[in-house]
């Protein structure tokens, strides 16, 4: 199976020179009848025979072209579109069952839609975006309803079952480009739209400074702690630096003292405190 879409893919994929010089290319294969694609088709269905695969996609060009046209207005090149519907309709071939009664480009056009969508929203932004089912069938609302009226978001919302906002969102993502912050302005100097971005960060001086300024509030602390009488301790660990504090009357139990004693151990180890840390 590899083998043979590797030899469609070489002969088939749209090349990258003049589009009116593989238009002109893809006139040249004729249609085919109902009974000459169903023979063909079953002639790759039971034999995978090679050559009625390349005249069932060669027939069906024109087809991809007119569908690819379609998705012009998604500043994606046209060429680039219709080499990702020609691999579309090479899929579709190669799942087409004849049996099934209809004409192969009545199945072919979901393939072919599947790989331009897929495209287009894999080369859409800068930025990866999302390409949940959802996301993809709202790609193909907007596809379809591009040039209808300003209220086709209810009724797209209401058809997905999704909100308007999720609606507005993805519409704003597909109809603003991304543009490169790196890029020059355009103004004859080599300034960018990144050097005019505003920088709210500290400076390397002011956390420096800091750095500085926590390093000595924690050793002025150290010592101040070190001067405390153990009761003081007990007070600074377990109330005013506790995560969940005691009340004073649970330290006046735990330390056998009156809750007024507790409030004076409270006060003066803030002041011993308050005296080692601020500034002389």
């Amino acid at each position: 199976m590899e083998e043979i879409e590797k030899k469609m893919r070489s002969n088939l994929l749209v090349p990258a020179d003049a589009l009116t010089q593989y238009l002109s290319r893809v006139e040249r294969f004729p249609l085919l009848s109902r009974e000459e694609e169903h023979d063909l088709a079953v002639r790759y269905y039971e034999h995978k025979d090679i050559e009625a695969a390349h005249r069932l996609v060669t027939s069906n060009l024109r087809f991809v072209v007119k569908i690819a046209m379609e998705y012009r207005h998604y500043r994606a090149r046209l060429l680039d579109l219709i080499q990702e519907g020609n691999i579309g309709l090479m899929m579709a071939v190669k799942k087409f069952n004849p049996y099934k009664g209809y004409r192969l480009i009545s199945y072919a056009v979901w393939w072919i839609r599947a790989y331009i969508h897929a495209f287009i929203m894999k080369t859409w932004s800068l930025v990866k975006i999302g390409t949940t089912q959802a996301q993809r069938r709202l790609f193909s609302e907007f596809s379809s309803s591009r040039n209808k009226d300003d209220n086709a978001h209810a009724a797209i919302a209401e058809k997905l079952n999704i909100s308007e906002k999720e609606v507005f969102e993805a519409e704003m993502r597909m109809s603003h480009p991304d543009f490169s912050l790196n890029a020059e302005l355009g103004d004859g100097s080599r300034t960018t739209h990144l050097d005019l971005l505003s920088d709210h960060r500290p400076s390397q001086e002011e956390t420096l400074v800091e750095k500085e300024e926590k390093n000595l509030i924690g050793r002025n602390l150290h010592k101040a702690i070190q001067k405390l009488h153990p009761r003081e301790e007990f007070v600074l660990k377990h109330h005013l630096l506790a995560e969940n504090p005691m009340t004073l009357q649970e330290i006046g139990i735990k330390l056998n003292i009156t809750r007024e004693r507790v409030r004076q151990i409270e006060a003066k180890t803030i002041a011993k405190l308050r005296e080692h840390l601020l500034p002389q």
